[in-house]
C-alpha cells in the first residue's frame, strides 16, 4: 500500500494540516460486482460459489444495499410489531386474553428493528467472508471495460482490475424535465 500525500492552502494562504490517504490495487479478479442490494450480494455468493474470485463493492458501511438497510426489511419489521400492538389492544379479548394497559414502547420496537437488520447485514458479511469474496466500502466508478476505482468511505481510493463488472446499484428516482420533485407533497390536507 503507498500513501498520497495531499495539502490543501486555506483561503488566506496558509497550508492546512497535511492528510495521508491510502491507496491500494486488487489484481486479477474475475468478477467486481458494484452493489451488495439483494441482487448484488447473491450475484457476487453465487459466483464466488461457481469459482470466480469475486471482488464486491459497497457504498455503505453495512451490505444488503437499501432493501436490508433502511428500506424492506426495516420497514417490514415495524410493520410486523405493529401487528401484534394491534392485535393485543384489538383481538385478543374476543380470543379469551386479557391484557391491560397495552401500551407501545417505541424504544424497544426500533431496538427490534435494528437487531433485524444487524442479522441480516451481518448473515450477508458471514457468506462473503465464507466464499472468498473480498469486499470494498466506497464508490465505484468504472473507468474501462476491466478496471474499477473506488474511493473508499475511509478517503483512500481502491483500483481493481478485473474481467468482467456487474452493476447492482439498485435505483433511484428520475426526475424528467418539466416535472416537480416528489420530496415535497403535490397534495395538500
Amino acid at each position: 500500500m503507498q500513501c498520497i500525500r495531499s495539502a490543501l492552502l486555506s483561503t488566506r494562504g496558509r497550508l492546512l494540516p497535511v492528510r495521508s490517504l491510502s491507496s491500494s490495487t486488487i489484481s486479477d479478479s474475475d468478477l467486481v460486482v458494484i452493489g451488495s442490494g439483494p441482487g448484488g450480494y447473491v450475484a457476487a455468493i453465487k459466483a464466488a460459489q461457481l469459482g470466480l474470485k469475486t471482488v464486491c463493492v459497497e457504498k455503505g458501511a453495512t451490505f444488503g444495499g437499501t432493501c436490508l438497510n433502511v428500506g424492506c426489511i426495516p420497514s417490514k419489521a415495524l410493520l410486523n410489531n405493529s401487528h401484534y400492538y394491534h392485535a393485543a389492544k384489538h383481538e385478543f379479548a374476543s380470543r379469551g386474553i386479557k391484557i391491560d394497559n397495552v401500551e407501545v414502547d417505541l424504544p424497544a420496537m426500533m431496538k427490534a428493528k435494528d437487531t433485524s437488520v444487524s442479522a441480516l447485514t451481518g448473515g450477508i458479511a458471514g457468506l462473503f467472508k465464507k466464499n472468498g469474496i473480498t469486499s470494498v466500502h466506497g464508490h465505484g466508478t468504472i473507468v474501462t471495460p476491466n478496471q474499477v476505482i473506488v474511493k473508499n468511505n475511509d478517503g483512500g481510493r481502491t483500483t481493481i482490475n478485473t474481467k468482467n463488472i456487474l452493476i447492482a446499484t439498485g435505483s433511484e428516482v428520475t426526475l424528467f424535465l418539466g416535472l416537480r420533485s416528489m420530496r415535497k407533497p403535490l397534495c395538500r390536507p
